[in-house]
């Protein structure tokens, strides 16, 4: 399988369509009144529906699809209004436009809706799950920023299940793992304290094919310093949010087109080095069977120091909901205590970013009481674990739809009369 830049197996070419496919395009209103796109893949007789949505990611050619659809279940993939943009994405806000597709599959008349959540869809959904299942007066109001976010407002169906493929802890979680600490001047992304730089080899790095080695008191040391990191973003983005915050009070009375500007005027938080957790590249530190390298590329050394990273561009409203483990509410071990519906959790086993500690922890925490926790080959994005080798994809679509089978009856044609072409491996 071809690398790329932005890590092996990212783009992973989902298996061809059932013959019988119908694809439909739907643009939604949410209830604060946002736009969101969706589509709707069905198969004849379908009657229950696999929901896949992600907070920053385009799910819409998902490698799930076909491997969903092929089983006789219906697919919707769905955006969010902030879609691949980090400037202004608030996971609060991400929960009204789910539930408006949730809305919309129930009113299509779908008798099943089951939430899957790969990746960081997966503290998305059990997010979601979780705010759903509260009485609208208990749900949140704000997001972390103290924005208004009127979730007690909105209809927010519960699903029926929840699936999981290779669920990383969520955006905020996930950044504190593998944001660089030695960063000591957050306007230079050269800057670096060479006592926590990851990419020394004084500090145990090494380049590939070797496997780096961490002393236990790097490791203790340096994970330390990326909490306090986070912390330091945080109290800046808090001060800007509270300055917008008082801006937009005095324009409330004084109505002077000052504060207005003050108000709108928060700022764009740059956090460079986001691609620097360990485990990426000292193999025995969470071992599993991932190989060398991040979900960015087999260098993070490199792109640590590139453009693209996670968190790097955010408002702090944004920062705040989404990118920080302290105040961020989407986090998946948080949530997963009050997701009562059935659950299934796919671990793949060469995964950079849910190890096999967290896949125990996660299903540790779920509040199922029916809660199913599978493992197979695969690497993060679904591609396979070896070249040769069925795709993790292929084969966490084969568990997900003998789950699904026993709980929820697709209601379609059998499998064997949908399918085009063989998919079981690519």
């Amino acid at each position: 399988m071809a690398e790329n830049g932005l890590g092996a197996g990212r783009y992973l070419a989902p298996a061809e369509l059932p013959e019988a496919t119908t694809t439909t395009a739907h643009q939604l209103a949410t209830s604060d009144g946002a736009t969101v796109n969706g589509l709707l893949r069905t198969v004849p007789g379908a009657t229950a529906v696999a929901v896949l949505m992600h907070p920053r990611q385009d799910f819409s050619h998902h490698v799930l699809v076909p491997e969903l659809l092929s089983q006789g279940y219906a697919v919707w993939t769905q955006g969010t209004r902030t879609a691949g943009n980090d400037l202004t994405l608030l996971h609060e806000q991400a929960l009204l436009d789910l539930a408006a597709g949730n809305v919309f599959l129930r009113d299509k008349g779908f008798s099943r809706v089951v939430l899957i959540g790969h990746s960081g869809g997966a503290a998305l959904a059990a997010f979601y799950l979780q705010q759903a299942a509260r009485p609208a007066a208990q749900r949140l109001r704000r997001a972390p920023s103290g924005k208004p976010v009127p979730l007690g407002e909105a209809e927010m169906p519960v699903a029926d299940g929840f699936l999981m493929m290779a669920p990383h802890p969520g955006q905020g979680a996930l950044l504190l793992r593998l944001i660089d600490p030695s960063v000591v001047d957050e306007r230079d992304p050269r800057s670096a304290a060479p006592d926590l730089d990851p990419y020394l080899p004084a500090n145990g790095f090494a380049e590939p094919p070797g496997s780096s080695a961490y002393a236990h008191e790097f490791v203790a040391a340096y994970r330390t310093a990326q909490y306090d990191r986070i912390a330091r973003i945080d109290a800046l983005a808090r001060e800007l949010a509270e300055q917008s915050a008082a801006a937009r009070h005095r324009y409330g009375e004084t109505r002077d087109a000052a504060d207005r500007r003050t108000a709108l005027a928060t700022g764009v938080l740059t956090a460079y080095r986001t691609d620097a957790d360990l485990r990426s590249v000292d193999l025995s530190l969470d071992p599993n069977d991932r190989p060398y390298g991040s979900l960015f590329g087999r260098r993070p050394d490199l792109t640590n120091y590139g453009v693209l990273g996670f968190g790097r561009l955010t408002t702090p409203d944004s920062w705040l909901s989404t990118w920080s483990a302290i105040s961020g509410n989407a986090d998946l071990a948080a949530c997963l205590p009050d997701v009562t519906v059935p659950t299934l959790l796919v671990e793949l086993t060469g995964d950079q970013a849910c190890f096999p500690a967290d896949a125990q922890r996660f299903r540790d925490l779920s509040g199922a009481a029916d809660i199913t926790h599978v493992r197979v080959p695969g690497r993060h994005f679904g591609a396979p674990l070896r070249e040769g080798m069925t795709s993790g994809a292929t084969l966490a679509g084969a568990e997900m739809g003998e789950w699904l089978r026993a709980r929820f009856p697709a209601g379609a044609l059998a499998p064997e009369l949908l399918v085009s072409t063989p998919n079981a491996t690519r």
